[in-house]
């Protein structure tokens, strides 16, 4: 799946974009994600979707693959919110929802908190695949290089972007021997077979980034990875036009929202 990230951000259409803008303007769509009222959240969600289907021309298929699987880990943990255990002071009904057996109901107030807490990490999260899908990653170290990110975390995040290709091309490689030599039926023999998957997949992993270790001594690696320097771009205007009345819009629309 990260190669097929990696492709879909190489190919963007927005990838001419000047990062550093991008990156402010995912910031700043980020922090007001976090605060408007969850209607202005649900727009915000739809305009950065648009922005990576319609502008960046990104897949789709990609685009929901990567969102639903974010929201999928928010909807799991959502029982916890939803869920009320007891039952009412007077005998009467405790909730919207209650289950005939168990003393488990769910109320409207739990409802709503539920659904502002998806309103808001939808809109949290297509801030970061706008960032995710329209920015290189170097180009994103150069820009936090440019903030003054300490070197040596600049060094990490490069190394470990690297490490996830190695770990993806292992377990790909060790998935396909299984599925060449028929693998194994059963449940219990599926998961004993999981177990070593896991087991021969760290160590084939931790030899692979010992020979990028070594690549790395050999070409004369001196303890600083070098970046390209970063270059500014230009933003057309019309881009530039519509950050700007979309952040307005929304400003004026939470301001309506809180006065009535």
């Amino acid at each position: 799946m990260i190669r097929r990230i990696d492709a879909c951000v190489s190919m963007n259409a927005l990838r001419p974009l000047s990062p550093m803008w991008k990156s402010l303007y995912a910031a700043l769509m980020f922090v007001l994600a976090s605060t408007l009222h969850p209607v202005l959240q649900a727009g915000i969600t739809v305009w950065m979707m648009v922005w990576c289907i319609v502008y960046a021309r990104i897949p789709l298929r990609v685009y929901g693959l990567l969102s639903g699987t974010a929201l999928l880990f928010c909807v799991l943990g959502m029982p916890a919110l939803l869920l009320e255990f007891g039952h009412s002071a007077g005998g009467g009904p405790a909730g919207l929802v209650q289950l005939p057996v168990l003393p488990v109901y769910i109320t409207a107030e739990g409802l709503q908190r539920a659904g502002y807490l998806l309103a808001r990490v939808a809109a949290c999260t297509s801030c970061f695949l706008f960032i995710i899908f329209t920015t290189p990653f170097y180009e994103l170290l150069q820009v936090l290089r440019r903030l003054r990110m300490p070197q040596i975390v600049l060094e990490l995040m490069l190394i470990m972007y690297r490490f996830l290709f190695i770990l993806g091309d292992t377990a790909q490689g060790m998935l396909l021997a299984r599925t060449l030599r028929g693998g194994k039926r059963g449940f219990r023999a599926r998961l004993r077979e999981t177990a070593e998957m896991a087991g021969a997949l760290f160590a084939g992993t931790m030899r692979r980034y010992y020979g990028l270790s070594q690549g790395l001594t050999a070409r004369g690696f001196t303890g600083e990875i070098m970046l390209p320097p970063y270059v500014p771009r230009q933003v057309p205007l019309k881009y530039s036009l519509q950050v700007y009345a979309g952040i307005v819009l929304l400003l004026l629309a939470q301001w309506w929202i809180v006065r009535h």
